[in-house]
């Protein structure tokens, strides 16, 4: 009898140090890379470690922010978010979303809708409520903001106004601090603005295009930084960089919390250790020339 009780004792506390169920993965969306061995792999960069989701998500529930850095038009990448919400949210309370595609003008119409739904009442068309723009895919971004709408946390805005940025571009406001404004930083980050406007910009107009972008860093780590914590931001891969972009912002403004940094990043493209805390790679969308309807006929 003792044996059996024994033996029922470690089977209950077995079961109360398991690990909590997560919910099920998303199926991969993008054609390319099905066959890549490093599908589905996440990795620690700092250590090299390949972890497992449960992993992942026992790390990442630790920290009091998370940055993901997204491809815009990776539906992988969209899915994968909504499950990390999804996963986190199940491990402790999350504290607040905030979303680098919401500008400060939306964060009322966001609010409204929140409180709307927390009362039961569902807009005709949720795009229009919000003034989702048009730049982003609502089909990708849809699914995460229906859920993330429907909790108890705030939604937050965390990019510039199109009147901010107009601004910024005619008059270069001047950026303190010593981690964002090193050269090899603004270095790096003038060639991807170059490179993401396809080399069409004239020279003259790149240093208010890089000054818009760290505008916005700056702008997001402030808002990651007041953000109810757990705090959760989803932007662009070069926007959360540790060697380029919000936690070099957060740095400079003292804040006393190194953010945990999640890349998702397409199987074939190489994520240089220092950039990130953590690489999850996924399937990937065919190779395009974004560049050729920009370019004048030949």
């Amino acid at each position: 009898m003792r044996r059996y009780l024994l033996f029922l004792m470690l089977s209950l506390a077995s079961a109360c140090q398991s690990p909590p169920t997560l919910p099920p993965l998303p199926s991969w969306q993008s054609p390319e890379g099905r066959e890549h061995r490093d599908l589905g792999m996440i990795r620690d960069l700092g250590t090299g470690q390949a972890l497992n989701p449960q992993q992942l998500i026992a790390r990442l529930a630790g920290a009091p922010r998370v940055l993901v850095g997204e491809q815009h038009d990776n539906p992988d990448h969209h899915a994968l978010q909504l499950w990390l919400l999804q996963a986190l949210s199940d491990q402790r309370p999350q504290g607040s979303l905030l979303l680098e595609m919401l500008t400060p003008d939306q964060q009322g119409r966001v609010d409204q809708v929140q409180r709307g739904l927390q009362s039961g009442r569902y807009p005709a068309d949720l795009p229009v409520a919000l003034a989702w723009q048009n730049g982003w895919d609502w089909a990708l971004y849809g699914p995460i903001m229906r859920f993330a709408l429907a909790q108890p946390y705030p939604v937050l805005s965390a990019n510039l106004s199109k009147e901010e940025i107009g601004a910024i571009y005619h008059q270069r406001p001047v950026l303190s601090g010593t981690q964002s404004t090193r050269e090899t930083v603004r270095a790096q980050l003038l060639a991807q603005v170059r490179e993401s406007h396809c080399g069409m910009l004239p020279e003259d107009a790149l240093p208010a295009m890089l000054a818009v972008q760290q505008q916005r860093d700056r702008r997001m780590a402030h808002r990651v930084m007041e953000a109810p914590a757990p705090a959760l931001l989803f932007a662009g891969s070069y926007h959360v960089r540790k060697d380029l972009g919000i936690p070099l912002h957060m740095a400079d403004l003292s804040s006393p919390e190194r953010p945990v940094v999640l890349l998702l990043a397409q199987v074939g493209n190489e994520v240089e250790p220092g950039s990130a805390d953590y690489v999850w790679y996924t399937a990937a969308l065919p190779d395009q020339d974004y560049c050729a309807q920009m370019r004048p006929p030949s």
